[in-house]
């Protein structure tokens, strides 16, 4: 019990310390670190847009180039991924014994469960790229 009041003890105070107001110190930053704060705000203003459909470059410097053929069959070849180790993965759980056993969990079936969302990522990459035309 008292292993738990010391837990509870230890998260009340971290939260409390999360709102206790901290001192304003100001010091002199070097030349070197405020030209990387203004690259970075560069970089974050590169990628805003107030058109309907962002500009290709935010997709980064490889699928920037890609066509949108290419990256909606990249899309499909994800998708067909996910759907077969889906299927599998639930093949494998109508055996007998296979839950209580764990036995149907297979790495390359979850490695391809991860298709889903690259597919979806690719599908909007496709999209961006055939709406400014590519």
């Amino acid at each position: 019990m008292t292993k738990l009041n010391f837990v509870i003890l230890s998260l009340i105070v971290a939260v409390c310390s999360a709102f206790a107001p901290m001192a304003q110190v100001r010091s002199v930053t070097p030349v070197a670190s405020m030209e990387k704060a203004s690259f970075a705000l560069n970089m974050a203003e590169d990628t805003y847009w107030e058109a309907e459909y962002p500009p290709s470059k935010v997709l980064g410097p490889l699928m920037s180039k890609m066509p949108s053929g290419l990256l909606g069959m990249v899309s499909l070849v994800f998708l067909g991924v996910c759907v077969y180790s889906c299927g599998q993965s639930f093949a494998l759980q109508q055996e007998p014994g296979a839950l209580a056993s764990g036995s149907w969990v297979k790495w390359y079936y979850v490695l391809g469960s991860f298709g889903g969302p690259l597919a979806w990522g690719t599908h909007v990459a496709a999209w961006i790229q055939r709406k400014n035309g590519m």
